[in-house]
C-alpha cells in the first residue's frame, strides 16, 4: 500500500472521528446521551453548541490537508481532553457516563489520527513549486 493511500484513509478516518465527536455533543445537548450527575448549570447549552460546531468545522478543515491546521487541531483537541479529565477526574459518574465515553473515545482516536497525519506529512519531502523548478533548469 502506498503512503498516499494510507494518508488518504487516515484523513477520512480523522474526518469521521471529528464528526462523531460533534455528533456526540449534539446528542448530549438533546439529552439523548447522559453525562452522569452533571447539572444543566454546569454544562450550559452554549458550550455544547460551540463544541459540536468546532468539531464539525474542524473535521471538514482536515480535508484541506494543511499541516498547520492539523497541528492546531491536535493541540486544541488535546487541551479539550486534558481539561475534561482535569475537571471531572474526581467525578466518575461524569467521566464514565455514556456522553463522556462517547465524546472522549472519538476525541482520543482523533488525536491519534492527527498525530499520525502530522508525522507522516513531516517525513514527506517537500516539492518545489513549478515556478521555482523552471528557474532552476
Amino acid at each position: 500500500m502506498r503512503s498516499s493511500d494510507i494518508r488518504g484513509r487516515l484523513i477520512l478516518l480523522a474526518v469521521i472521528l471529528a464528526l462523531l465527536a460533534a455528533g456526540a455533543y449534539v446528542l448530549i445537548g438533546y439529552h439523548w446521551l447522559g453525562v452522569g450527575d452533571l447539572s444543566t448549570s454546569e454544562a450550559p447549552a452554549g458550550i455544547i453548541i460551540v463544541a459540536a460546531s468546532c468539531y464539525a468545522l474542524g473535521g471538514l478543515l482536515i480535508l484541506l490537508r494543511w499541516r498547520w491546521l492539523w497541528i492546531f487541531g491536535a493541540i486544541v483537541n488535546a487541551l479539550v481532553i486534558l481539561f475534561f479529565v482535569g475537571l471531572y477526574l474526581d467525578r466518575p459518574a461524569v467521566m464514565f457516563s455514556p456522553g463522556g465515553l462517547a465524546s472522549k473515545a472519538a476525541q482520543i482516536l482523533l488525536e491519534l489520527c492527527l498525530i499520525a497525519l502530522i508525522a507522516a506529512d513531516w517525513r514527506e519531502p517537500r516539492r518545489l513549486s513549478l515556478h521555482r523548478d523552471k528557474r532552476l533548469t
